[in-house]
């Protein structure tokens, strides 16, 4: 005790830190910076925890929505610009908050959070924003863009005709052609059957109904489509370019097997209703988008109360070391 006595009065500062070693006004300033620490709450700052919910879900939003619909379809260069603008501004984010986050204590630890939030919430948007307008919006606005014919009949009239189509509703009488049906086997399985007017050979098969993974490739088979509706008497135009050089390598398989020619061939899907399926595609889109919307909001919230509590926890660390310390002094 003498000895500690004397260390006190040799050293004031000795005693400051025994005492704030067991609770003395260091320690509650030090306690100050913790959110749950029992006994001691104080005003949690709801400005960076609410930024954070919200601030990465706006950005997925934006980047969302400017890829998957009519921005994307109208100006592709401008949509991209768009997208590597918003990607400069969170690695401009990321910049700030390495430089900056140990000036800023924990506001820093927060905006470091929120810049990789953003980086995951753009990333995340482009993926499924691309993939939402590939599959869904881009076939729907290159359909409702091009031409509509009616009363087209495959016997009389030539595929070099109707380039701009994208729906065609198919004269009276018009049909499959079963027992001309062929098929191409890469990957998947391209079946492709003439669509035809009348039971007579034709000299020219230039309208094709095609589907994948939908045929027998051992026999004159095809189940792709509405093949089996007798209502279904309508074809909607086939886009993809991968999809058409394997339904070319079919058709030529069925030009060598059944001895016809197809000069211009144009591939459709068989549907009764071209207009109904066309506004299917746009249906799947939003509800992608609304889909995704809805789950990257519950991650950014459920990130968010993880952070808070990780945050409050470093907080409560800090403090346990700077109470051990005085009891070490």
């Amino acid at each position: 005790m003498t000895n500690l006595r004397a260390d006190m009065l040799r050293n004031p500062d000795y005693g400051n830190a025994a005492i704030s070693g067991f609770g003395g006004a260091d320690s509650f300033k030090l306690n100050q910076n913790i959110i749950f620490a029992p006994g001691k709450r104080r005003r949690i700052n709801a400005v960076p925890i609410v930024l954070n919910i919200f601030g990465p879900s706006a950005m997925f939003n934006a980047v969302f929505l400017v890829l998957s619909f009519k921005a994307h379809y109208r100006s592709e260069e401008l949509t991209w610009t768009f997208v590597l603008f918003a990607f400069a501004v969170v690695f401009c984010m990321i910049w700030y908050a390495r430089r900056t986050r140990k000036s800023l204590d924990r506001e820093g630890d927060w905006y470091t959070f929120a810049s990789y939030a953003c980086l995951i919430a753009v990333t995340l948007a482009t993926i499924s924003g691309a993939l939402n307008y590939e599959y869904h919006l881009r076939p729907y606005y290159l359909q409702s863009n091009l031409n509509t014919y009616a009363s087209v009949n495959p016997a009389s009239e030539w595929g070099q005709q109707f380039m701009d189509a994208g729906k065609v509703y198919f004269a009276d009488g018009s049909g499959l052609d079963m027992k001309k049906a062929a098929s191409f086997k890469n990957s998947d399985l391209y079946c492709v059957v003439p669509i035809v007017n009348g039971d007579e050979k034709l000299d020219h098969y230039d309208f094709w109904a095609v589907g994948t993974n939908c045929c027998n490739p051992d026999s004159s088979d095809f189940r792709c489509g509405q093949f089996n509706n007798p209502f279904a008497r309508s074809g909607l135009r086939v886009f993809w370019p991968d999809d058409l050089s394997y339904y070319r390598l079919a058709v030529q398989d069925a030009e060598f097997t059944y001895g016809v020619s197809s000069p211009h061939p144009l591939f459709f899907y068989w549907v009764q209703d071209p207009v109904a399926e066309i506004n299917q595609l746009s249906h799947r889109g939003l509800r992608v988008f609304y889909i995704c919307t809805i789950c990257h909001f519950s991650l950014s919230l459920v990130s968010v109360m993880f952070a808070t509590v990780f945050f409050s926890k470093l907080g409560y660390l800090s403090t346990s070391a700077g109470e051990t310390h005085g009891l070490q002094i």
